[in-house]
């Protein structure tokens, strides 16, 4: 579904200085090799949307931190869910099923097996998208050596809809489906170790720490349910998450 669009992706270097999307390529799209006892893979979505927006900053000037970095690390909230899920499926299948869990710290496509599992589809903005929950969600996987019913893929709902291609500030939307990373305010911000370019910096406004225009902007967000996740609770949050 996706791997081709990932192969094409980094021929034409979009990934910008994240080598190890290169490195890791080949277990990326033949997750085969990375987990060769597999049969199946559960793939989960956690919503860590909250109601607080950029517009509701008291007037004052203030750095935006993008919402998944609000709380605490979302790797060690999901890793403990997964860790409970892989200690249900060897209570009722047995406790010699073979299980590994991977929270955005591995060489896996998450958001193909996502759109496989039915999660949601890939969006105009690359993000998954989900009917019920929007795209403010986290993804994690857990591999099983156990054969399981797979579920259905979702279609693909964008329709004519281009309002996150069109609201992003540097343009880093090579066309719908398609983002230049090196010109993405988050990869900006997170990933890029050097300095940014300065033909950038007027474009980027206050953000300092991530992005959500993209998904701010986006109907299927609009409407969707706050998380019931304490861990996520803005109020908690320290340091920002990458």
């Amino acid at each position: 579904m996706h791997g081709h669009a990932f192969a094409e992706w980094l021929r034409r270097a979009l990934h910008g200085e994240m080598a190890y999307m290169t490195r890791t390529a080949r277990q990326r799209l033949h997750p085969g090799e990375l987990v060769p006892w597999a049969r199946s893979v559960i793939s989960v979505a956690l919503n860590y949307n909250t109601p607080f927006t950029r517009n509701a900053a008291d007037g004052q000037l203030r750095g935006w931190i993008s919402r998944y970095a609000w709380g605490d690390d979302y790797h060690d909230v999901m890793q403990a869910k997964l860790d409970r899920l892989l200690a249900f499926v060897r209570s009722e299948a047995g406790a010699s099923v073979p299980g590994r869990a991977f929270v955005d710290a591995g060489p896996v496509l998450d958001r193909e097996s996502g759109a496989h599992a039915g999660i949601g589809w890939f969006g105009k903005n690359t993000n998954l998208l989900s009917m019920k929950v929007g795209s403010f969600f986290v993804l994690g996987e857990l591999f099983l050596g156990l054969s399981l019913e797979p579920d259905r893929p979702v279609r693909d709902r964008c329709g004519q809809c281009r309002l996150c291609l069109d609201a992003c500030p540097t343009n880093a939307f090579v066309g719908p489906y398609v983002l230049d990373a090196r010109k993405c305010i988050s990869y900006l911000t997170i990933e890029l170790k050097g300095p940014i370019p300065r033909d950038l910096r007027p474009l980027m406004g206050t953000h300092i720490f991530g992005c959500d225009i993209c998904q701010d902007v986006c109907p299927y967000n609009t409407k969707c349910r706050p998380t019931h996740e304490a861990a996520f609770q803005h109020d908690k949050t320290s340091t920002p998450r990458s």
